[in-house]
């Protein structure tokens, strides 16, 4: 292991050793020698091919004015990316405005992009919006791919002409505005389900960044748990110098389907727990669920588990997909995209099942 000592069952994270500690002598490495070559890049921890491959991607785009489309699994850092690319671009200087497409009612985010003049709608006052707010900078469309058809073909024309009007007014405004866009779906099949217009794929699929998932760069995980134990320890004022050696095995093993984001709450939840200068990792959290089979492991098996899956929390949240307890919810997906995957998948709830209790009707998946 290159990111820390293992010696005698503990792993010791390289932070400042001044005073006594609780681990074992293993040598531990101070902070300073190894934050530089930790964090690639700002905001993005690991040195891991995969991750370097990224960022090559990020370096040869961000001085480029190309729309940037990047792909990846919720909770793998596409925000991070999305800075670092505006933050290494001659716009750096200017502003970068964030707008998530899946966050915004879908009656409020034309205005929200584009702005509305006084007297648009009733009680409406003028209003700019993030497009035009992010002139010479950069917007960044988080889940774009929840963007409502009938905005679609606004945000093709801005990204072809630059060009739009606001709410209530005739008057065409030009603006000096990048684009990135982020989505943790499939932008092409929700093309071929008519639910993503093709022109506007192919007009912001310029420059793709596929993110990997935190279960394809398991060299990274001892680096971002050193470093998620030291922004929290040092925010709750705590001293965490390691970790038993079994504890770091046991969260390299785990898949991580939240991936960074699961990490990064499970790390917080750690340093609360831990009292002295041991990682305190609920173990109960992730052991149970490491030796249960991956679902990424077995290609021809991926779809029937995920429809196993998506089945068994509508099950349990009584076929409720929305709202605070919602199989959405639950699934940590919007509602749109667990109704885009249930058709794909062909999950439907029979009319005459519903009337007569808990059966429900799953189609066979189709295979291709």
């Amino acid at each position: 292991m290159d990111t820390a000592c293992a010696v005698s069952g503990v792993v010791t994270f390289p932070v400042p050793m001044t005073g006594a500690t609780d681990a074992p002598d293993c040598g531990a490495v101070r902070l300073a020698d190894q934050s530089s070559r930790e964090m690639l890049c700002e905001g993005i921890v690991g040195r891991s091919a995969s991750l370097r491959k990224v960022l090559a991607d990020l370096e040869l785009v961000a001085p480029t004015d190309a729309t940037v489309l990047i792909c990846g699994e919720t909770g793998t850092g596409k925000e991070s990316i999305a800075s670092a690319i505006h933050n290494l671009s001659r716009r750096r200087g200017q502003a970068l405005v964030k707008c998530n497409c899946a966050a915004i009612p879908t009656s409020l985010l034309e205005s929200e992009l584009f702005g509305h003049e006084k007297g648009a709608f009733t009680g409406a006052v003028l209003r700019v919006g993030r497009f035009e707010l992010a002139n010479r900078g950069t917007i960044f469309l988080d889940e774009i791919g929840e963007a409502p058809l009938e905005i679609q073909p606004k945000l093709l024309r801005i990204l072809q002409e630059r060009e739009f009007e606001r709410l209530g007014s005739s008057r065409t405004i030009h603006v000096d505005t990048r684009v990135v866009a982020a989505t943790n779906v499939n932008l092409p099949d929700m093309v071929e389900a008519k639910q993503f217009r093709a022109d506007l794929y192919y007009r912001v699929n310029v420059f793709p960044i596929r993110l990997p998932a935190l279960r394809e760069r398991k060299d990274d995980i001892p680096i971002l748990v050193r470093h998620f134990v030291r922004q929290y320890a040092s925010r709750m004022g705590r001293r965490i110098t390691w970790i038993g050696s079994e504890a770091m095995d046991a969260l390299v093993g785990y898949s991580w389907p939240g991936n960074i984001r699961e990490l990064q709450n499970l790390i917080e939840r750690a340093v609360i727990r831990s009292s002295g200068e041991q990682l305190e990792v609920p173990m109960s959290e992730i052991v149970d669920r490491i030796t249960l089979p991956d679902v990424h492991t077995a290609a021809g098996t991926l779809q029937q588990r995920e429809r196993d899956l998506i089945v068994a929390t509508l099950k349990e949240t009584k076929w409720v997909m929305s709202g605070p307890r919602g199989a959405a919810q639950r699934l940590g997906i919007n509602r749109s995209t667990l109704q885009f995957r249930m058709k794909k998948l062909g999950i439907e709830r029979r009319r005459e099942e519903t009337e007569h209790g808990s059966q429900h009707a799953i189609r066979p998946v189709k295979t291709s």
